[in-house]
């Protein structure tokens, strides 16, 4: 069972870093949050990838924050939170392996956002860098967007992550959150900008 006080920090991270991107689309989009989502009422669209290609090919959007506007207008801003503790229901033991690397990321500077998906949680600096995601009940799957990092036997292919990383790393306990992969973090952060 997830712990009340785990839930409560890991909305609370979550809606400081939405919140940050939210105050900040007016100068990184041009329009507020709410002038998207009146933009957004007056055109029909089936699926949340319709709008993100949408925002990203008509209004030269980054991805992140196309994904962003894409999952607020088409539900209440308390979905995302809730987008986490779905991917972690019957994984709770990840849980604490999540919150540690969110933290690490967070510590990269003011300019990250974490932005939850139905499956994962994109980690974004301009462009997306990271992507946290429970793949199976014992193991996370960190997947980085690495320029020029040979594979080795911990930091293999993107695997299932297919073109939305470069590399990824199987995280099974808080251990393998070690000066090694927050290094590959602080390289993806670094190269994102």
């Amino acid at each position: 069972m997830i712990k009340i006080d785990t839930l409560i920090l890991n909305a609370i991270s979550m809606d400081k870093a939405l919140q940050t991107m939210i105050d900040n689309m007016p100068e990184k989009t041009g329009k507020s949050l709410n002038e998207w989502k009146v933009l957004l009422q007056k055109i029909a669209f089936d699926k949340h990838g319709e709008i993100v290609n949408f925002l990203k090919t008509e209004h030269q959007l980054t991805h992140g924050y196309a994904n962003t506007i894409a999952l607020l207008a088409k539900q209440d801003d308390t979905k995302t939170v809730d987008l986490v503790a779905e991917q972690y229901t019957g994984k709770e033991n990840l849980i604490p392996i999540y919150n540690k690397l969110l933290d690490v990321v967070n510590g990269f500077g003011a300019d990250v956002v974490a932005t939850p998906k139905k499956q994962n949680v994109s980690v974004i600096r301009k462009r997306q860098f990271a992507l946290i995601q429970p793949s199976t009940k014992t193991r996370i799957d960190l997947g980085l967007k690495l320029k020029d990092s040979p594979f080795t036997n911990r930091l293999e292919n993107s695997g299932p992550f297919g073109t939305m990383c470069s590399h990824r790393v199987r995280i099974e306990s808080l251990t393998d959150i070690d000066t090694e992969l927050i290094g590959w973090l602080q390289k993806a952060y670094q190269q994102s900008c």
